[in-house]
């Protein structure tokens, strides 16, 4: 028996072209995603159709912003150089809950108000919820939203003027 070695060896190219139509297809993927990314996209603020009443609450803190964008901690105004302190002290004290509640007139810019939810983020402020009034002569989708409404609780909108 002999063996016959022959000219012709096992040929090892891989075959590319899978790999060329995968990557092609991912180009045009990512060529219409990330212009469409980059964009942004229009978001409608929501109206305040279906809001609960929200109790307020002696230990409840509220960080203020004005017609004028000054700041306010518990309805004292506060300069923005001393409101990350006043926020860190209160947080720092606190151990049950670290919700802070932001409340905005509705004339300022909206940078103003990412501005002071980056700050209370910053000072130990887990939960920032916005607080708005619903809107007049409305009442909840949800049934259960409005049962809140015949206990007595008062809403913001019940105050007359005044600092937030």
């Amino acid at each position: 028996m002999s063996v016959q070695l022959s000219s012709e060896s096992i040929k090892s190219e891989p075959n590319v072209t899978p790999m060329i139509d995968v990557m092609l297809v991912l180009l045009i993927i990512f060529m219409i995603i990330i212009p469409a990314l980059m964009a942004g996209f229009n978001a409608v603020p929501p109206s305040g159709q279906n809001l609960k009443v929200h109790p307020n609450e002696d230990d409840d803190i509220v960080f203020g912003i004005d017609a004028d964008g000054k700041f306010y901690l518990n309805k004292k105004e506060t300069s923005d150089a001393a409101i990350a302190s006043a926020i860190r002290a209160l947080y720092d004290a606190r151990t049950i809950d670290k919700i802070m509640y932001i409340k905005a007139d509705k004339g300022i810019k909206y940078d103003r108000v990412m501005e002071a939810m980056e700050i209370a983020s910053n000072q130990g402020v887990r939960v920032a919820a916005l607080i708005t009034d619903q809107n007049p002569g409305s009442k909840s989708l949800i049934e259960a939203d409005n049962a809140g409404q015949d206990l007595g609780i008062k809403s913001s909108s019940d105050k007359n003027g005044g600092k937030p």
